[in-house]
């Protein structure tokens, strides 16, 4: 008796999209010692006909089963065959996916069920390949949870039912080889819940490409097409971003820095490699960074509620143009920093919220799973696929995109599991306490993975509490990243800023109290974003005083920053001094370049760029406290600051004076740390940035006369709202 060619209980599973292991049942399978059954399953056609590989085979036509299976018995193995399929309207030749078998190998297997792949995007995702000669795209997506998941896109007319995805052994893991899918082919997952509940059509959490915003389908992209031309800014990168280099951060939300077409659309990829990349360089900053890149739906959220987290955000360009921006960027001497959000994630239908049916991505109880502020959700740190992917990301876009650091966006909320909740609507730790061990413990995790794997990054933390060892090693109990945001410095300087001079004598601390802790930490001063949004108006607004005394406030301010411990970071837009507030949707106010003021405050910004880049005492020891001493912090009834900066060894000292009242202070008589010619290298009121042009002839020789406890003095005039910096002369 023969032996039946179909099961009738699978061919109604895959009629039903229900069937989850159609490699052991699709394509050639031995049905006995010497004849082997193709099955086919293609709803919505009349015919099919087997076009063997071998020549001395003859085509054999399929017969027609239940629900759009077809099936054939075989003499022998069929080897690369086709498949000639027709209805009422065509004939076409196809190739049949199942006859290719799985692609993952033992290792990915392995690494894939231990949750320990770091290479994650290798495996996952959509890849293009060539299989026995065919080319296609090969597709496999983390989904343990669903009973199951087909490919769907533009080449099988999005039909859940047609290309359904086999399991990779006990990984979680679904793939399937899809002949002739190429580049640019648009899919998603269709995923079918345990309970039998078919999903909203999910994009890929590891797509290296995405439709333009609103569309949400992923997009087919090959990671091997990009010709770097970056070795020689590779080979030299670490020495731009230790402790002890200047680093000077332009940050940028790409989308807004300039517009095209009357401000239309944003600049893409390549018009920022040729307008924004050479504009930095000019200002004489070391790095850009720029706002979140990866794929998000919203463009108010700008970047920071992301949904493909391996995407270069298609608003700008594709993948590989992206790949050019950052070619560029090495090319011009300027290190590229890139926002990373692995702190909470959108609960769009089509991300990662619920995504085979369970909370996967996510902690599974609000009190936990859930950002109050946000209306987002939090990765499960306590799952080690979900670290996992979070760690393989980060790699990716240091490995894959040549991205010279990443800054971790908000920090403190994966910190705290208290973060703004209320008592009652959190869940302690297992110690009880108010820690998230988890999320620490992955943050440790990812910063060792990431200096232990790419050589030259750093990793920045946008980080506000008091934890301890933000940027200590994690073998010295720390967190492990290079460097720490200072959000106190920028709370305590801004506010002194806003007051009217007449009052800053009672916040004189607030300049100060930085140096208190300024040593604790690798810190970064940031006047970020967050600083020009949400009613808080510009910079430049908040200074107070009439026009000329608003301009005059934010030049000493930002000298007063330059010289300040600690690296720097400025918005876009603080550089000329744009007096309103940020919009993303528009471009910057670059018509305010017309007015002398906003041109000379964008000249005192590269000026400070270029004297703090070759002025070791300004940067050496930014981080160690034998590179600041105080001269004067306690004049509070005159608002007067001075320091000293120092280098390593024999470096020039640098001496800075502050003046935050309207009074100029002349002669003013200063201790300094040596005899000589101190020049004066930075006058903030100097006429070419907008000001009054009253200083001290640019330079003033010491004399023996004893003050501020140092042997030798220097008697200078200070201008009014002002800062001034001195360099010995060798």
């Amino acid at each position: 008796m023969a032996i039946p060619l179909t099961d009738p209980r699978q061919n109604a599973a895959l009629a039903r999209g229900e069937h989850d292991n159609p490699f052991a049942y699709l394509g050639p399978h031995r049905l006995g010692k010497r004849t082997w059954v193709l099955r086919v399953f293609r709803p919505g056609v009349d015919a099919m006909t087997m076009l063997p590989g071998h020549k001395r085979l003859r085509p054999v036509s399929l017969q027609a089963e239940t629900d759009g299976l077809f099936a054939a018995r075989l003499r022998a193995e069929p080897g690369a065959y086709r498949l000639r399929v027709s209805n009422a309207a065509d004939i076409w030749e196809e190739e049949d996916p199942f006859r290719f078998g799985p692609v993952l190998g033992e290792m990915d297997r392995y690494l894939l069920s231990e949750g320990t792949h770091l290479e994650l995007w290798k495996a996952l995702g959509a890849h293009l390949l060539v299989r026995e000669g065919v080319a296609g795209t090969h597709f496999a997506v983390w989904a343990p949870n669903a009973r199951r998941v087909s490919v769907v896109g533009d080449f099988n007319h999005w039909d859940g039912l047609r290309h359904p995805m086999g399991r990779c052994g006990s990984t979680g893991v679904w793939e399937v080889f899809l002949p002739g899918v190429p580049a640019g082919a648009r899919y998603k997952y269709e995923i079918r819940a345990s309970d039998g509940t078919v999903l909203p059509l999910k994009a890929d959490p590891v797509g290296f490409g995405a439709e333009r915003p609103p569309a949400t389908a992923s997009v087919v992209r090959d990671l091997g097409a990009k010709q770097w031309k970056d070795d020689e800014w590779l080979d030299r990168r670490g020495t731009t971003s230790r402790p002890d280099r200047p680093i000077a951060i332009y940050e940028v939300h790409l989308g807004s820095w300039r517009r095209a077409n009357n401000g239309a659309r944003p600049l893409s990829y390549h018009e920022l490699a040729e307008q924004l990349v050479p504009y930095v360089h000019n200002m004489g900053f070391t790095h850009i960074e720029i706002t979140p890149v990866s794929e998000h739906p919203f463009d108010g959220s700008w970047g920071y509620q992301p949904v493909g987290l391996f995407a270069p955000t298609s608003r700008y360009g594709t993948l590989d143009e992206f790949r050019d921006f950052v070619d560029a960027c090495h090319t011009a001497g300027l290190g590229l920093i890139l926002d990373w959000v692995p702190g909470h994630f959108p609960s769009d239908v089509h991300g990662l919220g619920c995504f085979d049916g369970t909370a996967l991505y996510e902690y599974a109880d609000p009190r936990e799973g859930t950002h109050r502020d946000w209306g987002t959700s939090i990765y499960n740190y306590a799952r080690h696929e979900v670290r996992n992917h979070l760690i393989a990301n980060a790699l990716y876009w240091l490995k894959e995109h040549h991205v010279d650091g990443l800054r971790v966006d908000a920090v403190s909320s994966m910190l705290y599991r208290d973060y703004s909740r209320p008592e009652g609507e959190w869940v302690p730790n297992v110690e009880g306490g108010r820690e998230n061990l988890e999320a620490i413990a992955f943050l440790r995790r990812m910063n060792e993975v990431v200096y232990g794997h790419c050589e030259g990054v750093a990793t920045f933390a946008e980080e506000s509490t008091s934890f301890p060892g933000v940027s200590r090693p994690t073998d010295a109990g720390g967190l492990g990243f290079g460097f720490k945001w200072n959000m106190g410095w920028m709370n305590d300087t801004l506010d002194y800023m806003r007051r009217d001079p007449i009052h800053r004598k009672h916040h004189h601390h607030q300049m100060t109290f930085g140096i208190s802790y300024a040593f604790s930490e690798n810190f970064v001063l940031p006047l970020s974003h967050d600083e020009v949004v949400h009613g808080k108006g510009s910079i430049l607004a908040r200074m107070p005083g009439d026009e000329d005394e608003r301009f005059a406030n934010l030049r000493a301010y930002f000298a007063f920053m330059w010289c300040h411990p600690g690296k720097k970071l400025i918005f876009m837009g603080q550089d000329f001094a744009q007096p309103g507030e940020w919009n993303h949707a528009s471009s910057l106010d670059w018509h305010l370049l017309e007015e002398p003021r906003h041109r000379g405050v964008r000249k005192l910004v590269s000026d400070l760029n270029h004297l703090y880049r070759t002025t070791p005492a300004l940067h050496e020891l930014d981080c160690e406290e034998t590179g600041f001493e105080w001269i004067e912090a306690d004049a509070a009834e005159e608002s007067l600051y001075a320091w000293i900066r120092r280098g390593r060894g024999e470096t020039a000292p640098v001496v800075v004076v502050c003046n935050f009242t309207p009074v100029e202070r002349a002669p003013l008589r200063l201790g300094v740390p040596a005899a000589g010619i101190w020049a004066e290298r930075i006058n903030s009121d100097a006429t070419e940035y907008g000001g009054s042009g009253r200083g001290n002839l640019g330079s003033v020789q010491s004399e023996p006369v004893e003050y501020h406890g140092r042997s030798d003095s220097i008697e200078i005039g200070v201008p009014p709202l002002s800062t001034l910096i001195f360099e010995l002369k060798r």
